[in-house]
């Protein structure tokens, strides 16, 4: 197949869901400690159509002061990719690394504002290395599966 072929599109970009919950206020802004942030990112796809995918790129930032949660957000952004032409390995990591990055700045803005509203300080979600991520879920995958195999 030629790269002439290969077609990467974004059909559409949009929030998916949405959650901020601050369980603790108003006790939450009287505390002068830094609060713990914890991030997870997950992301997802399906198959919409042929050669159509939806990724979803998850985002849970929790804040904690202490053991009292101060605030948690969530965030599932979401896009509609066309991806046809590539090489079967090369359109896991398209799907697993490439989409996710195209959503992150989106999903860092609604992270970003749903903080703010919700009475805290700006937090700005430091760049992820989706590439990385990818390269390592897939060495978890593949060291599972030889476990699985060897145990059988």
């Amino acid at each position: 197949m030629s790269e002439e072929n290969q077609q990467f599109a974004i059909q559409k970009i949009y929030l998916k869901d949405v959650s901020f919950e601050s369980p603790n206020s108003p006790q939450s802004f009287t505390s002068d400690k830094q609060p713990q942030i914890n991030v997870q990112i997950n992301s997802s796809n399906q198959g919409v159509a042929e050669d159509t995918y939806e990724v979803v790129l998850e985002i849970t930032v929790t804040a904690k002061h202490d053991d009292k949660t101060a605030f948690l957000a969530e965030v599932k952004q979401a896009g509609i990719f066309t991806i046809s032409g590539f090489p079967q390995e090369s359109l896991g990591g398209m799907i697993g690394a490439f989409c996710p990055e195209t959503l992150f700045p989106y999903a860092r803005e609604a992270v970003s504002e749903l903080v703010s509203k919700g009475g805290f300080p700006q937090l700005l979600l430091a760049p992820v290395n989706f590439n990385a991520l990818y390269t390592q879920q897939m060495q978890q995958q593949a060291a599972e599966q030889t476990k699985e195999e060897t145990a059988h």
